[in-house]
Formats: structure tokens, sequence, C-alpha cells
């Protein structure tokens, strides 16, 4: 009896529906949900005030010009997500323009930046000393800051330009009583727009609603398909820098170093090199793929080529070595960043090494940095490598043959080197039209990034709501938690400002024009839970609710923090954010210091993240210092997992789900195998019992 019920309870518990997820964790939205545009957060600032910064910033010439090297002060009032992201918005004006900035040494003129009402700047370098800039309460993005310092430099708004109606009309009974100043124009003596087109895609330009007095536009562009682009807050346009670069007369920009798409024969200044014994061929397709290089996606005819080492020839062993042209560094650390296509064999490497070259060695050191291999996939695959080169130097692609069967090869496209930090993190998501197409707005809607650890040790995860909230739907929403992890026993708790950057990769295969959407969030240690008493950064175990890894493993996820209008959908059509059916969200999660005079550091800005002196993780496997040692942290996806100590070993839902099944079928006929011969063993007993009685009768 209790083998049949042992095995009618594993029949009904295998039927039974899954249990129902944990309680969803609270999500705190940085901007309210909405997108405010500058227009919106200064709405309530003085309308005097508004007409006196108008009136005194009338003329641009010469004179009104910075230096190159601009100083600056970031004041106490700014928030630390603030001053973290004003650094993030200089990075982008050194790698996109020759204009840099420095901390405030003494100099004349100097911006300060502090936390105002609202987001402004006067227009140029007004020769006045302390010339403040305001990033106020809810303008730390990077596209209103980049907004904000190009006003510094000199530039108005698009809109202001004096060929304006030729591109767009002004609705003037529909604009706000008393704020009809922020829509003029301005004449060819004050404004220059230095032989630029009108751009309706610029930083700078007003969006279509802005100060409306009702629900229609104030702003209607002459061709109608703009409507919906005006108003961008994500990056520089090509030509905001376009005009900045020629106002100022930048030949180049400073932490740009090379970029390649290998569209043309000469393969941007690389070599082969002659100690090998194969060569990389410039080729626009491969028949065990790819079909197209990642440049163009097949989209334009006669064009779109890539590098290919051939690896279905040759033996084990067999290598092919691309050197990149000579480049000179002047930051000491850099990021090199390509994708990769793997039609080959598992055991095919790519590795990457620099040639250094120094006074000591004229002819160049070799030293090796990272080898990438995995299993052959049908997608171009996005990588990046941190360097830290000092002296001048080449980047040295080596494919080299493994063992086994190949019927392809590996492939290097899109290549981009700069002075920059790479990200710590690549959330890659597939099939993403289909997401798109399918999702429903909210809960059921959201996906979950694998577990990502920061330098310092912080588990964390990031959540796209793929079709928006409920509350706010057709928008990208994203937002960071962080969850419980193997250090949290060794961390500080609530964690102290570490800033969380969320970007959502424009994947224009040249860095200098890509327009990519970020947002960031910083842990405020003191900041408190609307809804309880409890930190909203403190330990996840302490403050989070739980939640479940594909590969069943419980864990437990802490608030999320971040924003429901992430990108609208038209925006993340607009450009190359969704390229070969994939998007890729870059990841970091570092601190943000305050010195004792007062200026603020990042690590982005000043130094190299440390991580483990060698990774021995595979497969893409993140290393961490744990009590003094190397422990891997493994990738996950939404249906697979790699494991082991070494990530070495990778797993699926599937599987886990044929084991699951196979387990149960097993035990049920093992259970069923003994309640028959526990069945059979009964009855004989029975007769042999009955048997003596008869027996036991008869003697009688």
């Amino acid at each position: 009896a209790s083998c049949i019920l042992l095995c009618a309870f594993l029949i009904i518990s295998f039927f039974l529906p899954p249990p129902q997820p944990a309680p969803e964790t609270t999500e705190i939205d940085i901007d309210g949900g909405i997108d405010q545009d500058i227009f919106d957060i200064n709405e309530g600032l003085h309308t005097c005030f508004l007409s006196w910064m108008q009136e005194r910033n009338s003329i641009i010439g010469d004179n009104y010009r910075w230096p190159h090297v601009i100083p600056y002060v970031l004041e106490d009032s700014l928030e630390m997500n603030a001053k973290g992201l004003i650094l993030k918005a200089f990075e982008q004006y050194r790698l996109k323009t020759c204009i840099d900035f420095k901390p405030w040494e003494g100099e004349k003129n100097y911006i300060s930046v502090f936390k105002g009402s609202g987001c402004w700047s006067s227009v140029g370098n007004r020769q006045m000393g302390l010339q403040q800039l305001s990033i106020g309460a809810n303008c730390d993005r990077i596209g209103t800051i980049q907004h904000e310092f190009l006003h510094a430099l000199g530039f108005w708004h698009e809109q202001s330009r004096s060929d304006r109606d030729d591109y767009v009309t002004i609705v003037w009974d529909r604009i706000q009583s008393g704020k009809e100043h922020n829509f003029n124009k301005y004449d060819d003596k004050t404004s220059d727009f230095l032989n630029v087109p009108y751009d309706y895609n610029s930083v700078m330009h007003y969006s279509k609603t802005a100060f409306r007095n009702g629900t229609e536009s104030t702003i209607l562009t002459n061709i109608p398909d703009f409507m919906d682009v005006i108003g961008q807050r994500m990056d520089f346009s090509e030509y905001d820098l376009q005009k900045l670069n020629r106002l100022y007369n930048c030949t180049s920009s400073l932490s740009f170093m090379d970029t390649c798409s290998f569209e043309l024969e000469n393969i941007c200044g690389m070599i082969q090199s002659s100690d090998d014994n194969s060569d990389w061929q410039h080729l626009s397709q491969v028949p065990a793929g790819p079909n197209t290089d990642h440049s163009n996606m097949g989209e334009c005819k006669d064009s779109g080529y890539f590098m290919h080492f051939n690896t279905s020839a040759g033996g084990e062993g067999s290598r092919a070595v691309l050197e990149s042209r000579v480049l000179y560094p002047k930051r000491g650390f850099q990021c090199l960043q390509f994708y990769l296509y793997n039609s080959g064999n598992e055991n095919d490497r790519l590795n990457v090494w620099v040639r250094e070259y120094t006074s000591a060695n004229p002819n160049g050191t070799l030293r090796f940095i990272e080898e990438i291999k995995g299993s052959p996939e049908t997608y171009w695959q996005l990588h990046h490598v941190s360097l830290n080169i000092t002296s001048k130097f080449r980047v040295v692609f080596e494919g080299v043959r493994g063992s086994g069967l190949s019927n392809g090869g590996l492939s290097i496209d899109d290549i981009n080197l700069s002075e920059t930090q790479c990200p710590h993190h690549i959330w890659h998501i597939r099939n993403f039209t289909h997401l798109l197409n399918t999702s429903p707005a909210g809960i059921n809607g959201k996906i979950y990034s694998p577990p990502f650890y920061s330098s310092k040790g912080y588990a964390f995860q990031v959540s796209l709501y793929v079709n928006g909230t409920t509350d706010n739907p057709f928008n990208l929403g994203i937002y960071l938690s962080l969850i419980s992890g193997a250090n949290d026993d060794h961390l500080e708790w609530p964690c102290p400002w570490q800033q969380g950057t969320m970007v959502l990769l424009d994947q224009h295969p040249d860095i200098r024009q890509r327009m990519s959407n970020q947002r960031s969030v910083t842990t405020d240690p003191l900041r408190f839970s609307e809804s309880s008493s409890d930190f909203i950064w403190d330990r996840p175990d302490k403050v989070g609710s739980e939640a479940t890894f594909p590969n069943g493993t419980k864990y437990m996820r802490g608030p999320g923090v971040g924003t429901s209008a992430f990108l609208t959908h038209e925006r993340l059509r607009s450009r190359n954010f969704i390229k070969e059916d994939s998007v890729y969200i870059l990841l970091t999660l570092e601190g943000i210091t305050t010195t004792t005079t007062g200026s603020t550091t990042h690590p982005g800005d000043l130094e190299v993240p440390t991580f483990c002196p060698d990774n021995p993780c595979e497969n893409d496997g993140v290393c961490v210092m744990v009590d003094k040692a190397p422990v891997c942290r493994c990738p996950a996806g939404d249906n697979w997992w790699y494991m082991g100590e070494k990530c070495e070993r990778k797993g699926s839902t599937r599987e886990n789900t044929v084991i699951a099944v196979s387990s149960t079928i097993a035990v049920f006929v093992v259970m069923l195998i003994v309640t028959i011969t526990t069945a059979v063993c009964l009855k004989k007993k029975y007769r042999k019992g009955r048997e003596s009685k008869e027996t036991l009768t008869l003697e009688e």
C-alpha cells in the first residue's frame, strides 16, 4: 500500500503545474517613469531668470571659445550619480572630439558645475572667471549633460538657427504663455551654423512637445518622418560633432585610436605576418558561415567584407597572424572591441597579443593578452579586451586551428580601439524581434540578465521590460538590482556609492558615430525604501525577495532601481540597436569616491579596474577574488548556464527537463516492480498459509 501511494504521489506531482513564482521585487523609477526633457525639468524656473539668461547669451564669436582643455570644478552640491555621469560625458567628448577637461588649478576662467534649479548653462566662454553650469534634479542623463556642455562651448539650440523655418514650423498659439522666448531665432550675425545642414537628430534640438500648453505639438517638422526623431538625448549626432570639431578646429579626437570594418582592400593598414603558416583572407561570405559581414549585414551591394581564417584546411596547430598598424598610446589603458564569428571547431581559438616597441626592444616584444574560444555559433558575437599599454604597439590577432573536424573557421569584423575603459560585462539578447512581437507589457514581458559580479565583489542583475510596463507601454524599461552572492559576508552594507551603468549599444561599425542609449543609478547607502524602513541597497537576503535561476538555484533579488522610460520603440528602431536580430547591453558597476580636495574620481576616469591577475575561467566566465583566491563566476542565459570550477561544463533547461522526466519514469518503473513483487510475495504467502490451515484441520 505504501508503494502504491508513493507511486501515485510521483505521478500526480509530475503532472501538477509548477509552483507560483515569488512576489515581484520592488522597482523604483529614478525619473518617475517619465521621459522628461530639459524644458520639462526647467519648467519651475522663474521667467525673469530665464529672460536674464537669454539676454546675456546674445553674441557668439572667437572671444567666446574655451581653450581645448577646459578647467572645471564639481561642486559638493551635485548628486553622486550626476558626478559620475559628468565624468562619463567627458569621456565621450574625448572619444569624439579634441576637447578635454581637467580639474581647476587656479586658471582665470573655469566651469563650476553645481546642482541648481534645473539644467542650464550660459552659451560660450563668458570670460567671467567662475562660470556656472547647473545639473539639477533629474538632469543626470549623459545626453542632457552633453547638451549643457555644448551650450557652454558655444552652441545654441538647433531650432534657433536662422534657417530653421525651412525645416520646422513653430506653432506659437500652442506655447505656454511667457515661454515664447525659448523659440527665438537668431540671425547670421548671432548664430553661425558652420555650413552644416539642419539636424533633426541633434542632441541640441527641442522635442515636438516643448513648452506646450495642451496636448498638441509646438514644433512640427516640415518632413513628417522626423516628428518622433527631434529631441533625442542619447548622444551627440554626427552633425553635432561636425559643428563642434569645426568650431574648435579639431582634426582628430583624443582617445580614439583606430577603427576597421575591412571594407577596403588595404584592410586598414593591417599586415599578414611572415612567421605563420597560413593567412587571414579578405572575404564577403564563407559557405559554413558567416553569410554576411557584420558592418552591413548584406544590405549593401558589392560591399561587406571581413577577415577569415580557414580552419577546415591544414593540420592542428596551424596559425594565421594579422597585425594592426603601429599605434601610439597616450593614457596607458585601452579597450579593444570586435565581433567574432566561429564557424569552425570548439577547439579553434583566437589569441590576442600586443607587440610592444621600446628603446630596449626596437623590433618589438610580443605579450599575450587573452585567448578566446567556444562552441561554433551561427551568429557574430561581440568581444571586449582590456589593454594597458604605454609604449607604441601593434595589436596582433592570432588564429590557431585546434583538434577535431572543422567546416569553416574564425572571422573578425568591426574592430574598434580606443583609450577608454571596457565595460565589465555584456548581456547579449538574441531573437529580439520575436521578443518585441510576442512579449506582453508588464511583468510577464520582463526578462532577466545572467548574474554578474562587480570588481568589488557585489553580485547584481538587470531586468528589461521588452514592451514596457503596464503604465508605460511601448518603451524599454530597465532596472538594476543587487542579488545575493558569494561575497556578501565580506562586503560593506548597505552598498555605498557604486554606480551601475546600463548601455544599450548602437552597433554602428565606427565607435565615434555610435549613439548608444544609457542610464546610470548609484547606490546611496542612506536611501530608504518608500514602502518600508529598509535601506534600498542593503543585503539582498534582508530586503529582497526570492527568485530562481534557470538551473533551479534559488537566490535573493533586491529592489530594482531604474526607469520605465529607458527608450521608446521608435528610437529603438532608428539606429543600429538591433542587428542580426540581437541587442547588446553593456554593464558596469564601479565605485565613485570623493577626494579630500572636493573633486570626484571615477575608476573609469583615472585607473584600470583590478581583476584576477590571470583569468582561469573559460566560456566568458568572470574571475573575482574571494579570500585572496581566484573564483570563477560562470555566465548563464535564459535556458542555459556554465558550471564547474572553471565554467568548463554547459548545462541547459532542456537537459534538466530530460533528466527530471527520465528520473521520474525510472523511479515509477522501479516502484511499480517493487509493488508487483510485493503483491506476488503476499499472494504466495497467503496461499501457503491457507494450505497449512487445511492440513492442520485434517490432522485434527
